[in-house]
């Protein structure tokens, strides 16, 4: 298959007119490529909060109630793009409001016959928690789809080994992410490859890129798209299958052969992935040894 991976700037909105042109070029010019599968980054929905004025996208909690009620208009979008471009699309996360509590940010995932899921970030950064005040989520899911099966690790969820554990089954983790600094990007990247080598699966990191002085939330972004498989036969010996040139907007692509990864699941150099349980043993055991 072919995935295409997101470096995202966010535009200032006039109209929503304006956006559903700019997502149908995002998606034509991917699709175009031959991509079948296609990841936004986290956050990238706060430019709706644009259509609002310029008071409501600068204001952390009415920004979060803006995007938040489009959103029902976004996932139209995206269904009908993923279903014209026959393509699997994992759109731009968003704070949603779903109940009555805190809002979660909830990235959408369609299929190209007009199905649609989501996932939940599972745990919050600092400015998620203290300045934001977005909740966790509901839980992880594996999405079974004609390309394989897929997991979705949201920016600082890809950092914890026992989530990307619990997607172990998982042949493609997608790691949408929004960093402000280089150091943030880094520990993201990081951890993508780190998710890869322990599951010997392939990682799929998009970023928010640009700065906008509109926003307080999204003011200063870092990253660029990257595909990251595990350092083993089949894969480049980095580990990068691609990655595109830091903050500069748009696509990366790379061809995942899904044979490989079987192959370096059931005969790799390493068996990260099997042998995975033989840590608990020497974890329980460990003592203070005073030098």
């Amino acid at each position: 298959m072919k995935v295409a991976t997101a470096a995202y700037d966010l535009d200032w909105l006039d109209s929503w007119a304006q956006y559903e042109d700019k997502l149908n070029r995002w998606v034509s010019d991917a699709a175009g490529q031959g991509a079948e599968l296609l990841v936004f980054p986290e956050y990238g929905a706060m430019e709706l909060s644009t259509l609002d004025g310029a008071e409501v996208a600068g204001d952390l909690e009415r920004s979060i109630r803006a995007v938040s009620d489009r959103m029902e208009d976004a996932q139209a979008l995206h269904q009908r793009l993923a279903r014209e471009y026959n393509t699997y699309i994992l759109g731009a996360s968003a704070p949603v409001v779903d109940g009555p509590g805190r809002p979660v940010n909830r990235a959408a995932f369609y299929a190209p016959d007009g199905r649609q899921d989501h996932q939940d970030k599972q745990i919050m950064t600092r400015f998620e928690r203290e300045d934001w005040d977005i909740a966790p989520g509901g839980p992880l899911k594996l999405f079974d789809t004609a390309l394989g099966k897929i997991g979705v690790l949201i920016c600082y969820d890809s950092e914890f080994p026992l989530l990307g554990r619990a997607l172990h089954e998982a042949d493609l983790i997608l790691v949408p992410s929004c960093t402000e600094a280089l150091a943030g990007y880094w520990r993201v990247r990081i951890g993508a490859m780190s998710r890869a080598l322990e599951n010997q699966c392939v990682t799929v990191m998009a970023s928010l890129v640009g700065n906008n002085n509109w926003s307080e939330a999204v003011d200063m972004n870092t990253g660029t798209g990257g595909i990251f498989g595990p350092p083993d036969k089949g894969f480049p010996a980095t580990g990068v299958l691609s990655e595109g040139p830091l903050n500069r907007p748009g696509w990366t692509y790379a061809e995942i052969d899904q044979s490989a990864i079987a192959e370096v699941r059931a005969d790799g150099n390493v068996l990260n992935r099997t042998h995975w349980e033989e840590q608990a043993p020497r974890v329980d055991s460990v003592t203070i040894s005073r030098l």
